[in-house]
């Protein structure tokens, strides 16, 4: 993945758009994110992936949808799509510029603080630096899975995930490590059975008295969650906790527009429950349900 230049030698800033097709023609493909940090909604025709997704997305599907639909999949280098009139009102509403690192061949160790910073740089070679609002993005050359919440304050985004441009960084890029590979491949593996973890934890109940500013009815709370909850336990042998960062992640997005409060600590807590009932460890469940739920912009607690 080469670099582009982010603000030319006349001094000259580029507009989000400028920035995206240099980007593009790296061989990185980019999409527009909004407000909080979020991709732009799914239009009419793809919400629920109701068009089956973006063709190179892991279930692939029929949707040729112009937009910029389904987050991470959408990224392109295609400049003809990016400067096309379908993308063009989420590029005057975009606040931001993500890329798809899998896509680039890159892997992005996402470093949320110090702590994390300080953990990479005793535990991982040294790689392409990228500052952050917090602490760092490490940029290694090498695509792979990738999964949130693998230690405290440290996600792996790489393969189907998205990452916000920040700059080109500084140092060289380095291959790869197994030690980055092996944070994943920790943090997925489920326990084997028998093995005690913690004792499940008792899980708050969802009801309208604990969400007096939910915009939503009791049966479509609760039916959203029993089906995440299914998610989580249907990964038994390995990936509950990613699951689970997913089912939160998607729940906390549904309450975005509500005033609040949504009770949604009640919903994490039966997220963790599940995900311990197969056997993650609770400090990485209840920190992979948090990730969840914080990732999703306009929080309603």
């Amino acid at each position: 993945m080469t670099q582009p230049t982010d603000i030319r030698r006349d001094g000259h800033r580029p507009s989000l758009l400028e920035l995206s097709l240099s980007l593009a023609r790296s061989g990185v493909p980019v999409l527009p994110l909004r407000a909080g940090k979020v991709p732009f909604g799914n239009c009419g025709a793809c919400t629920g992936t109701a068009c089956g997704g973006r063709p190179h997305m892991k279930h692939a599907g029929p949707c040729h949808c112009p937009r910029p639909c389904h987050a991470w999949a959408a990224a392109t280098t295609d400049p003809d799509t990016l400067t096309s009139a379908a993308w063009a009102a989420a590029w005057r509403e975009a606040a931001t510029v993500a890329y798809h690192p899998g896509g680039a061949g890159v892997t992005v160790v996402d470093l949320d603080n110090a702590d994390a910073v300080a953990w990479a740089h005793q535990a991982l070679p040294v790689t392409r630096t990228v500052p952050t609002t917090r602490g760092e993005h490490w940029i290694y050359r090498g695509a792979m899975r990738s999964a949130n919440a693998v230690r405290p304050g440290v996600d792996i985004k790489s393969c189907m995930q998205y990452a916000r441009w920040l700059g080109s960084g500084t140092g060289s890029m380095v291959a790869l490590p197994d030690a980055v590979r092996a944070l994943v491949e920790q943090e997925e593996t489920t326990p084997a059975p028998g093995e005690v973890v913690s004792s499940l934890p008792a899980a708050a109940t969802w009801n309208p008295a604990v969400a007096t500013g939910c915009r939503h009815t009791a049966l479509y709370v609760h039916t959203g969650l029993q089906r995440g909850v299914r998610k989580v336990r249907a990964h038994a042998d390995s990936g509950a906790g990613s699951q689970a960062f997913g089912v939160a992640r998607f729940l906390a997005k549904q309450h975005e527009q509500c005033p609040g409060p949504c009770g949604l600590d009640a919903l994490a807590d039966a997220i963790v429950a599940a995900a311990m009932a197969v056997g993650v460890p609770e400090p990485y469940a209840r920190r992979a349900v948090a990730n969840g739920l914080n990732t999703s912009a306009g929080r309603a607690a």
